[in-house]
């Protein structure tokens, strides 16, 4: 079940925000901040419960379904996908944040692997659903990292997408600065999803939500 493994960086450049993944204190302190960022940047109450509900509700993962969790991070996707009875590889590029997320979510239907979706390539295996929780926001090439996890998508396969939208004003720009960070609008990641058909897309403040469809007999990868 798990992925071809290969040095996370291989080929693929990393901003100063997924460098800063692999220290421990980034990874212990990961969870405090996951629980309340969505709150932070919707501007109203908005919980990892909420956020799970929202997924489930729209992405509609099934018992016995293989899913890719792309930048896991502390688990949280995982998690849930595992309680629905997904089996799922929880994939992220720092070690340290995958023994947090081990801990957190110590489920037998999780396989944890280091590495980067952007070196993977087209595994003959595809998934039944990606979800991928802020990371696009922290890749240095969102293009590369979008096309990736469409390569990874079996036919009908569903791409579950969270992250932060463009919001303008000082925040977003120093994050842009400081940390490489950057903020695609809806359009744009439809854009470079040419195999996807766009399902559903709801924003929430400078939370964007969107969930696409690989289409049937599309070449992807």
């Amino acid at each position: 079940m798990a992925l071809p493994s290969r040095p996370a960086s291989a080929r693929a450049p990393l901003t100063l925000a997924q460098r800063s993944n692999f220290f421990p204190l980034t990874a212990w302190g990961y969870a405090w901040w996951r629980a309340r960022s969505l709150s932070l940047l919707s501007g109203a109450p908005f919980s990892l419960e909420r956020e799970a509900r929202l997924f489930r509700a729209l992405a509609a993962p099934q018992p016995g379904e293989r899913w890719l969790d792309a930048g896991t991070s502390a688990g949280f996707y995982a998690g849930v996908l595992a309680g629905a009875g997904c089996r799922v590889v929880a994939l992220d590029l720092s070690p340290a944040m995958l023994r947090v997320a081990r801990e957190r979510e110590p489920s037998e239907r999780i396989t944890w692997q280091v590495g980067n979706v952007e070196t993977l390539g087209v595994p003959e295996e595809r998934f039944d659903g990606v979800a991928v929780g802020a990371t696009l926001n922290e890749t240095a090439r969102p293009a590369v990292f979008l096309r990736a996890l469409e390569a990874q998508l079996r036919p009908g396969g569903r791409l579950w997408l969270m992250y932060a939208a463009p919001a303008g004003g000082p925040v977003s720009r120093l994050l842009g600065r400081l940390g490489g960070l950057s903020f695609p609008d809806a359009a744009w990641v439809q854009g470079q999803l040419p195999g996807c058909t766009l399902v559903h897309a709801a924003r929430f403040g400078a939370v964007q939500v969107m969930l696409l469809r690989r289409e049937e007999g599309a070449e992807v990868g």
